[in-house]
């Protein structure tokens, strides 16, 4: 996706977030750290832009909620930081740049519960390139991207990378395990 993609898919998941929530009301947008934040800010200008209304905008940190910590080097945290009006009662939408396995969801919707009790979470992503690990979708999806496992879907915003842009690259041919045609070797 080049600079002028990423612009309308953003748009047009603004619309269909406005539209799924019959309007704006009650309504919350919640960007996860790191570059769900600037796609959640943005959406909130494409909604004022359309609706001429003023969408609250937060943003949550998961780091002590991924089952992956140990795993993980680690990594400086980043603010939470929930609107003013709060989160309770709210339909919140959490805002991410990626949907790949799901765990970073599962850890933002346990995340979010230490901060309030929404009325309703929806999920927006920028890119959703399947293999999912948990039972999570997207409410709405700027691109679907089928990958394979080797590869890496990276997601560009001018906000930390100069420019907007979304690439699949390949791994390295040596996480590749080698090809055989060997019916025993494939049998273990």
């Amino acid at each position: 996706m080049a600079g002028d993609d990423v612009r309308r898919a953003i748009t047009r998941i603004s619309h269909e977030v406005v539209e799924k929530q019959a309007g704006t009301d009650g309504l919350v947008l919640v960007g996860i750290q790191r570059r769900g934040v600037p796609l959640a800010q943005r959406m909130a200008v494409a909604i004022r832009e359309h609706e001429g209304v003023e969408v609250p905008v937060g943003a949550l940190d998961i780091t002590f909620y991924r089952d992956d910590l140990r795993m993980r080097p680690a990594r400086t945290l980043l603010p939470t930081a929930i609107p003013p009006t709060g989160i309770d009662g709210k339909v919140v939408v959490l805002v991410d740049d990626v949907l790949f396995s799901g765990r970073t969801i599962r850890a933002a919707l346990d995340a979010m519960n230490d901060v309030g009790r929404p009325k309703a979470v929806r999920l927006a992503v920028l890119v959703d390139r399947g293999h999912r690990e948990l039972p999570i979708r997207a409410d709405s999806v700027g691109k679907n991207l089928p990958t394979s496992l080797v590869e890496k879907v990276s997601v560009h915003l001018e906000e930390f990378d100069g420019e907007d842009s979304v690439t699949i690259e390949g791994l390295a041919t040596d996480a590749v395990p080698p090809a055989t045609d060997d019916a025993e070797e494939v049998a273990r």
